[in-house]
């Protein structure tokens, strides 16, 4: 995640009762990651919340409240059910994970002690980042949900110790309804942030009434503080063979930047960059034409890049275009930016990797 607003259809940790009419606004609004709880609605309701926000290019987030393990699993099956992007929350990964596992539903469970409802996250600063680098061990845990500011201490610093701590996202939740903590959660280096009650109650400025007024100024903010954001973003970088000597030039102009990032890219690629540009920190792929293109569609797919860096040839032949068409579409469906030149890639370092 390239620091998201993710927009929740909740009010007081439950979805909302007219999260279908909310819809409208909030895509209205320009919202593209959309979530809503386990509870509050029917889940034939719930179905076709999840249906309609796919429909219209969103991905879709469950966040579970549930606080007993029967709950908590039947919330992990209705994921399944649901067909969600992504499950937030939850505090039992070893229970969870296994009903997830032959899924494609990315699993964000809670760090640290949740007490009661609406949730309050409790413990030290300590013992919550340590439970936050447990859980991000774990292969079946893709992220964490951490309810930053329902902790009564220093969120600031809690926020920062458990990002520091993970190799993997964090998403901040929970009363996120201001400027100010926005900024501040970018700064702590998380991967994004919910906002659901704040919005409903129109508690950010904006120029004019509405929740999709709302959503646009939240989303104003959000590239604001996307600028400010220390978490490393993901880039996977690729070329084709006359496109190459381009790509490593332009590498090697804002290496500085990069060297700040998780970088992916084919074999042959990740290989000629590591040597002209020393200090990268690149995983390779399989070669591009031994199946490297399709690993790297596949992670478009998951959510698991920021940006596509592919430097295309113009002249190329046919099975080129193929591949670059694959990556392309599938960019496009996930709302995942893609350079494909040298002028385009300069405008994905200007806009968010501080270049």
């Amino acid at each position: 995640m390239a620091f998201d607003f993710i927009f929740m259809l909740t009010e007081d940790d439950s979805t909302v009762p007219d999260a279908r009419r909310r819809l409208d606004e909030v895509l209205a609004g320009g919202a593209r990651h959309i979530g809503f709880k386990d509870v509050g609605l029917p889940f034939e309701e719930l179905q076709g919340l999840a249906r309609d926000i796919r429909a219209a290019g969103g991905r879709v987030y469950l966040e579970v409240v549930s606080l007993d393990a029967q709950s908590e699993l039947r919330s992990a099956r209705a994921a399944i059910g649901l067909e969600v992007d992504c499950l937030l929350g939850g505090t039992r990964p070893a229970e969870v994970a296994p009903l997830l596992k032959a899924h494609p539903i990315r699993y964000y469970p809670f760090p640290g002690e949740i007490v009661g409802h609406p949730s309050v996250l409790a413990g030290t600063i300590e013992s919550i980042t340590e439970s936050a680098r447990a859980l991000a061990d774990l292969e079946s845990v893709h992220g964490l949900d951490l309810l930053a500011y329902r902790f009564a201490g220093d969120v600031p610093a809690l926020m920062r110790s458990v990002c520091a701590a993970c190799d993997k996202p964090v998403i901040m939740a929970g009363s996120i309804d201001r400027a100010a903590r926005i900024v501040e959660v970018a700064e702590a280096g998380a991967a994004g942030f919910t906002v659901g009650t704040a919005a409903l109650k129109g508690q950010f400025a904006a120029p004019e009434g509405g929740l999709a007024a709302q959503v646009r100024a939240i989303l104003s903010l959000t590239l604001e503080a996307r600028r400010r954001s220390t978490a490393p973003r993901r880039i996977a970088l690729v070329a084709h063979n006359a496109r190459k000597a381009h790509l490593r030039a332009w590498v090697g102009r804002h290496a500085e930047v990069l060297r700040r990032q998780k970088l992916v890219a084919t074999g042959g690629t990740g290989a000629m960059l590591l040597e002209a540009v020393p200090g990268l920190a690149i995983q390779r792929l399989q070669r591009g034409s031994h199946g490297g293109d399709q690993q790297l569609g596949a992670l478009i797919a998951t959510g698991e890049l920021d940006a596509v860096i592919f430097f295309a040839d113009p002249h190329g032949h046919h099975t080129s275009d193929v591949d670059l068409m694959a990556l392309t579409r599938l960019a496009i469906l996930h709302d995942t930016p893609i350079a494909c030149s040298p002028a385009a890639a300069d405008l994905v370092v200007a806009a968010s990797l501080g270049g």
